[in-house]
């Protein structure tokens, strides 16, 4: 028997996409419509069956222990000494029974197609809201030429002249115990029961492409990075028209320029001038529900809070919203002309307040007006 590998011209250690490629790059060349000599229908037959193996993950392990895909070791590692019969042989033999593998039929080439992952960005008013966001997705799809049949159009699969549809061959080996009769799947069909004589020239006999789709998803409110949503039958299409696995679709929350997010709750800084901070004011603020005001009382300290209810982030598994916590951030002036260091020296005075008056924040202390001011900010 010839090695697998050294038909499609891999490595030992290929990986799937370099089985695929050298699959389908040698099946250019050998197809029967392109080459239609015998030794390239035989070559081409032994492609395929090699392609068929490596493809499988369970079976290319089992050719990759054994040297065999139908899970026999013809040396002393699997079995008895130049009987070419294995433990797997007479466990299948007497727990199995031939009756029961007589009853086997030819397996299915439909296989379901795997699932997918893909990342999404947002941005943080998309996860307050929920969006509806248009994506194109690379992913297999049902082959448009044959949908799915594998074949040529106008072409079908025939009976498989070996094993005569059953998918399998009995074979007789001699063991220990006598001779035992034991049953395979079929090497010319690989166990299918039937043949594409003619498959299908845009997807090579799977059933499948690949190819960009455009895909609508429903983003809920309340999401955060790291979320996935799953998007049931919107996976890789299967081999020969089987079913789509699933899509999953993990999210990535942008950062915003003037929001940053903590549980449910949005926070938001705002600067204001000493002089407002001192006397109270109202200053109007962009939020994602529009202008809103924020109320700023007299005699407000820098890092004081302002809480703005159910402007924060939907609850993803309830009702309601969040708070939008406005953090004030009092500004102190800087470069007083002459006119202004004199109002503020004046004030200073009024209120009986001297530049060497300080107190740390620990001291219980009624201290001066610029020396609890600088404290603040230097907390900040």
């Amino acid at each position: 028997m010839s090695d697998h590998y050294e038909t499609l011209g891999v490595t030992r250690d290929a990986s799937p996409e370099e089985i695929k490629r050298a699959y389908r790059k040698k099946a250019r060349k050998l197809h029967p419509d392109v080459n239609p000599s015998p030794e390239a229908a035989e070559e081409f037959k032994r492609v395929s069956h090699a392609n068929d193996v490596l493809a499988d993950p369970e079976k290319r392990r089992v050719y990759d222990a054994t040297g065999n895909e139908n899970g026999t070791d013809t040396g002393f590692g699997g079995g008895f000494p130049g009987s070419g019969f294995g433990f797997a042989d007479i466990f299948e033999t007497f727990f199995q029974g031939a009756g029961a593998a007589g009853q086997r039929g030819p397996q299915s080439r439909t296989r379901q197609g795997q699932d997918a992952l893909i990342n999404v960005r947002i941005s943080l008013k998309d996860a307050v809201f929920g969006i509806e966001k248009d994506i194109t997705v690379d992913t297999a799809v049902v082959c448009p030429t044959c949908q799915g049949s594998c074949c040529q159009p106008g072409t079908s699969p025939t009976t498989c002249s070996m094993c005569r549809g059953s998918g399998h061959m009995q074979y007789q080996k001699q063991s220990i115990l006598g001779v035992v009769t034991t049953q395979a799947p079929c090497a010319s069909c690989n166990g299918f029961g039937t043949v594409i004589e003619n498959p299908c020239h845009e997807c090579y006999g799977e059933g499948r492409v690949r190819d960009r789709r455009p895909l609508t998803i429903k983003i809920p409110a309340g999401v955060q990075s790291g979320n996935r949503i799953r998007l049931s039958g919107q996976g890789e299409a299967g081999t020969a028209g089987g079913p789509n696995g699933d899509l999953y679709v993990e999210l990535k929350v942008d950062p915003d320029p003037t929001f940053h997010r903590e549980g449910d709750d949005l926070h938001a800084r705002l600067r204001i001038p000493m002089t407002s901070a001192a006397l109270g004011t109202t200053v109007q603020l962009d939020t994602f529900d529009g202008a809103r005001d924020v109320d700023v009382a007299s005699g407000t300290q820098s890092g004081a809070t302002v809480t703005l209810e159910d402007l924060g982030v939907t609850h993803l598994r309830g009702k309601g919203r969040g708070d939008l916590q406005v953090h004030i951030e009092v500004e102190t002036p800087q470069d007083l002309n002459s006119e202004q260091r004199d109002l503020i020296e004046q004030l200073a005075t009024l209120r009986n307040e001297r530049r060497s008056d300080a107190t740390t924040m620990n001291t219980p202390s009624s201290g001066g007006f610029f020396s609890r001011l600088k404290d603040r900010f230097n907390d900040l």
